[in-house]
């Protein structure tokens, strides 16, 4: 398994287990600027939650560049409860739904955690010959509760958010597995990244802001708003994408990626020709390898809306491959997690007083 101090392993799993579905992503980020603050020169954060560490560079003038991540996960909202005390609910993000049923959730309530079952009816009983995916507004929630006054007792409300109950656990030789890998495992990168950097005997001439955005399951929200503040003069968005070195998985429709393999550069859209180009360059020289995918349209990352921002932001995407997206067993190599940091932190140092990434006539 790829090294990690006691110290990194309790943030990374801290960072990990706090909930944060998308909207209410605050406890996730008080987590994250605690230990980035050990490192950066300052942290910030704006209305909505976005947060951000800045290390100065060395030299005065020389590019700005960001380090885009997501801080929020996919969940559940409190929609409707019963007079018997069952809550029904909407999704937060990109809930698979189809595997909802039987699972335990954590209700983010007035009074605390409260915990949850989504009801799955026993197999002895149910119709299974007109049997389908459940919609979202079929899945209902038990608390252990008799009444809605129960629930109410409880602390709980419609628009109380949740989240899966499950954990993160490290498997294999290498493996990390749990939800919200999608994509706090990115904050734990930026932030490694900042440490990293910090460290140094000189520090990189740019300057270095790493960003934990909010509400990106939703649309990029948080990205939107930090870019067009901040307006850095290059962007890296770090986010994950499909591995798909899995049973399934169509290499035709999307793409060979494997997890163990290193870090994954897209290619067209939101994606800087120079800024691509200047990765592989960076990972040539570093020797970590890199995979490739394309982008025809969108990147459905914040990539999409960080480039642009105003007169534009040349901007490039870097994803860590992830199996099982947007479930409870979302799998990465740590492996190729330190591949990242590796790289981005390499990306910065290369980034010298004079560069300009954007295009030339």
């Amino acid at each position: 398994m790829a090294a990690l101090s006691n110290d990194a392993k309790d943030f990374l799993l801290e960072l990990l287990n706090t909930p944060s579905p998308t909207g209410f992503e605050m406890p996730g980020q008080r987590v994250w600027a605690k230990r980035t603050s050990e490192f950066a020169d300052r942290v910030e954060n704006d209305a909505y939650g976005n947060t951000w560490a800045t290390l100065d560079g060395s030299v005065d003038g020389a590019p700005r560049v960001m380090l885009e991540a997501h801080a929020d996960e996919i969940g559940y909202m409190v929609k409707y409860i019963t007079d018997e005390g069952f809550i029904y609910v909407d999704r937060v993000g990109g809930s698979d739904v189809a595997t909802g049923r039987g699972r335990r959730v954590s209700i983010l309530g007035d009074k605390g955690v409260v915990r949850g079952v989504i009801g799955n009816i026993a197999i002895h009983i149910r119709d299974r010959e007109n049997e389908k995916v459940p919609q979202a507004h079929e899945l209902a929630i038990d608390i252990g509760a008799s009444s809605a006054k129960e629930v109410a007792k409880a602390g709980i409300r419609v628009g109380h958010p949740m989240v899966y109950a499950d954990g993160a656990e490290f498997i294999g030789t290498s493996k990390l597995m749990g939800r919200a890998l999608d994509n706090r495992i990115g904050g734990y990168i930026i932030s490694r990244v900042i440490e990293k950097l910090s460290k140094k005997s000189k520090r990189p001439a740019a300057t270095t802001i790493a960003v934990n955005a909010v509400q990106e399951e939703i649309g990029g929200n948080g990205a939107q708003m930090v870019a067009h503040r901040l307006m850095p003069d290059l962007a890296i968005v770090l986010d994950v994408t499909h591995g798909t070195d899995t049973p399934g998985a169509d290499h035709k429709k999307h793409g060979k990626v494997k997890l163990g393999s290193g870090p994954s550069l897209t290619h067209g859209s939101a994606n800087h020709p120079n800024i691509v180009q200047r990765l592989m360059q960076v990972a040539d020289k570093a020797g970590i390898p890199i995979q490739h995918e394309s982008s025809s349209r969108f990147t459905g990352t914040d990539t999409d809306v960080i480039f642009v921002q105003r007169e534009g932001i040349p901007s490039a995407l870097v994803s860590l491959p992830l199996r099982y997206m947007h479930s409870v067993v979302e799998m990465c190599d740590l492996e190729d997690v330190q591949r990242v940091i590796d790289l981005l932190a390499a990306f910065v140092e290369s980034v010298k007083p004079k560069d300009s990434l954007g295009h030339k006539l």
